[in-house]
């Protein structure tokens, strides 16, 4: 139970400074570092002329390895710490920077800011920065529909996610968690290069967010405007999402807001045809940007406030 109590210093210090940019510049981030050492073993081991049995099985292997450093690092330090209440503190500061529960409330916020404003070319220019689709292609309600999503989408991967595994097994857990989504970011996709070498990365991720995305999804249930909408709407359209997991964060907010996400979009040029959640309802407004928001504060606060309950009564 003191993992959970680390878990919530951890919350609380990312809430109050996120990693400062000052820090980001002399030292960079844990994830930049997982990153480097994942375009590595990438470049060097995913071959081109390897044929893709090959391949998918060197992408195991290479998983396997950036996993099994990340936990034995996070295993070292905690082995370090002393025990009692000192641990705690120390856990929770040294896991702080693996949750990114300030960055994506700012990068959320940004949007929203000249959204509501009237100045969509700003607005585009904040929501590329979270999103992977054309944001050229974007008018106010599609901008407003991305930043609701990657909201949704990021809360559970980006801090209830961690978080989980946080509390359950310390830095190791934490630290494995952070690796195994970074993989899926940068190799897990099916692109060419990636549709064999990453197979791994994809499959570990959606059994590592599997109860975390559920989780987040009752967190936005209970703390929505719409509760009893965004239970229903959970319920019926997680599962049409292209994503075994992001389908139930994304289908709780559509419904706490009454509005639709999801559905087609624009990829470099091609256009995705996704099936809606909560289809029927409205497109959203750039004021329900910050609705969504109001909900995530919140559904956060319920979640250190468990913690708390766990770690300390």
């Amino acid at each position: 139970m003191g993992f959970a109590g680390a878990m919530v210093v951890a919350m609380a210090v990312d809430a109050l400074s996120g990693w400062p940019s000052w820090l980001f510049a002399r030292i960079g981030h844990p994830v930049t570092w997982l990153g480097r050492l994942i375009g590595a073993i990438d470049a060097a081991w995913n071959r081109d002329s390897d044929p893709p049995a090959l391949r998918r099985a060197v992408g195991v292997a290479g998983a396997l390895l950036v996993i099994a450093i990340s936990v034995a690092v996070g295993w070292v330090l905690q082995s370090m710490l002393p025990w009692g209440w000192i641990q705690i503190v120390l856990v929770g500061v040294l896991a702080w920077p693996l949750v990114a529960l300030r960055s994506l409330h700012d990068h959320v916020a940004a949007v929203a800011a000249p959204l509501q404003a009237g100045d969509i070319t700003a607005a585009r220019d904040a929501v590329s920065r979270i999103v992977g689709r054309d944001p050229a292609a974007l008018d106010e309600a599609g901008i407003a529909r991305a930043a609701i999503e990657s909201l949704a989408e990021n809360a559970s991967d980006g801090i209830v996610a961690p978080v989980f595994w946080g509390a359950l097994f310390g830095l190791p857990g934490i630290l494995g968690y952070k690796a195994i989504n970074t993989l899926d970011s940068m190799i897990g996709h099916r692109s060419e290069r990636h549709e064999a070498f990453g197979w791994a990365a994809a499959r570990i991720d959606d059994v590592a967010n599997f109860i975390p995305a559920r989780l987040t999804g009752f967190l936005f249930v209970l703390l929505a405007p719409r509760r009893s909408l965004a239970l229903a709407c959970m319920t019926r359209d997680a599962r049409r999402h292209r994503s075994s997991n992001a389908g139930w964060p994304e289908a709780a907010m559509a419904g706490a807001l009454g509005v639709r996400l999801s559905g087609p979009r624009i990829y470099h040029g091609s256009v995705t045809n996704e099936p809606w959640l909560n289809e029927g309802a409205r497109d959203p407004h750039p004021a329900d940007i910050g609705e969504g928001l109001n909900v995530y504060r919140r559904a956060m606060l319920l979640l250190a406030g468990l913690l708390a309950i766990l770690a300390f009564a």
